[in-house]
């Protein structure tokens, strides 16, 4: 279970994330309050090198895991797809389903964990580099 916390708390901790990254130059982020507990972000950032990425993400304080469903999809200054990182439910074979990232093209699909809004903004501040 998620420690006591209300849901604009954890909207602040996004909020800082976004506002304090090295590789944002811009951004439109969404926050919708459902309850104390639970809330919606969607959101565009648009990256200095032009490529942006989308995030939207469920999130219920009260539950485990915290964040219900969620989605990162980054995409270079064309529109071109690179990766995207989400727990839609549709692999159910891979190692640590539902939680998987497609790279290269959106068939190209591998396990991995559910990483944070601030740990893929890592990842891809290393492709930037």
């Amino acid at each position: 279970m998620a420690e006591d916390r209300v849901i604009e708390d954890y909207f602040n901790e996004i909020a800082a994330v976004v506002s304090t990254s090295q590789i944002i130059q811009s951004h439109e982020v969404a926050f919708d309050k459902r309850d104390a507990h639970i809330g919606a972000i969607r959101g565009d950032l648009a990256l200095v090198d032009e490529s942006r990425l989308h995030l939207r993400e469920y999130v219920n304080l009260e539950a485990d895991p915290v964040r219900l469903k969620y989605a990162y999809h980054y995409q270079d200054a064309e529109g071109n797809f690179i990766f995207r990182y989400d727990n839609t439910p549709h692999y159910p074979e891979l190692p640590n389903s539902p939680h998987h990232k497609h790279e290269q093209t959106e068939a190209t699909v591998k396990p991995s964990n559910a990483p944070t809004l601030k740990e893929v903004l890592a990842e891809i501040e290393l492709r930037l580099k």
